[in-house]
């Protein structure tokens, strides 16, 4: 059976065809990345992929199953992308693509039918305790935002499930965070800071602008001079991503200062999802941020943190925690729930 699997987002779409062997995938016989702005649906993407694929699956082969990864908001197989002017519809693609069965789910939801198709070359180990394949696994990611969502064994298989946990008010634990939260709500004018404003890509640059105005550290003239012109308005510096290569490079006293907060406060967020769901059957870290900064996720401070739930420790202790390293999770997560449908 040839399935269909897409990533859509709102710079690229990603469109992979995958045969499903059984219950799990097979060879992968084509994929390929398109401009999403350079289109005005998602039909057109598809149909320009499956005739570029036709030398190599063959004129007479077609997909019998599809799922489409969404950044954004699903409900009912509907979904209005966020940054697209895009109006997707499961039963509207089935029709104009010819595709028997069509499904569209939330991008962090197929993250985590992607990690049921994970090897073991594609996860680092934080925590090695053997998992309970009848309990709950939660995941979670910092990426550009947070991430969250959780699974639980079924009659056949398992269920996922996404939330909006990242959106739940952040939960500051010592002086620090709770000068971090106060800090964050003056400068951006909240009424509340959310997990997702500390724990996430958005959150690097407030953290270290809060650490660089509270006087405690001083800023390099290397990193200062692009974090300066990004405040001024030029969106084209990641300053999140430069304060973390500086930090992971050990350069930067102000930016490795950074990154320690904000990894202890993805740990501590990651404690709570893990108790919030029991899930012994495994915690996995997520999202473009972990794997980037590998060596600094490995140092302790996220596992310390995970950890310090004073009574609950010995509950955390029993809950594997793993970081998946393999970029296209959310695509394998969208061929394994075509191959379902």
């Amino acid at each position: 059976m040839l399935l269909l699997a897409g990533d859509i987002g709102g710079t690229k779409t990603i469109l992979r065809l995958v045969t499903a062997e059984g219950d799990r995938l097979g060879k992968t016989h084509c994929e390929q990345s398109y401009a999403s702005g350079n289109y005005p649906d998602l039909v057109p993407i598809v149909q320009q992929f499956l005739a570029e694929a036709k030398g190599t699956v063959g004129d007479t082969l077609a997909p019998e199953k599809a799922c489409f990864a969404i950044a954004g908001p699903v409900a009912d197989d509907r979904c209005e992308l966020t940054n697209l002017s895009w109006k997707l519809d499961a039963r509207r693609l089935e029709a104009d693509l010819k595709i028997p069965k069509a499904s569209l789910i939330n991008d962090f939801a197929a993250i985590g039918y992607g990690i049921l198709g994970l090897s073991d070359e594609d996860l680092y180990c934080l925590q090695d305790v053997p998992a309970n394949e009848k309990a709950p696994i939660a995941v979670l990611g910092a990426g550009t935002g947070m991430g969250q969502c959780f699974l639980i064994p079924a009659a056949e298989g398992w269920e996922v499930f996404p939330t909006e946990g990242g959106h739940a008010s952040f939960a500051a634990r010592n002086p620090t965070e709770f000068e971090l939260v106060s800090y964050i709500r003056s400068k951006y004018e909240l009424n509340s800071v959310s997990v997702e404003r500390i724990v996430s890509g958005m959150g690097i640059t407030p953290i270290y602008q809060f650490l660089r105005d509270t006087g405690n550290f001083p800023e390099s003239e290397e990193i200062g001079v692009k974090v300066r012109a990004w405040e001024n308005g030029d969106r084209e510096i990641d300053t999140a991503a430069l304060i973390s290569k500086a930090a992971s490079e050990g350069r930067d006293p102000l930016c490795q200062e950074t990154l320690k907060i904000f990894i202890a406060a993805y740990g501590a967020e990651a404690g709570n999802l893990a108790l919030k769901f029991l899930a012994y059957g495994g915690v996995y870290i997520a999202g473009g941020i972990a794997a980037k900064i590998l060596p600094l996720m490995q140092s302790g401070e996220f596992m310390e943190n995970f950890l310090a739930k004073g009574r609950m420790r010995s509950l955390l202790e029993k809950v594997p925690v793993k970081i998946i390293l393999n970029p296209q999770v959310g695509l394998i997560g969208a061929a394994m729930r075509a191959e379902n449908l």
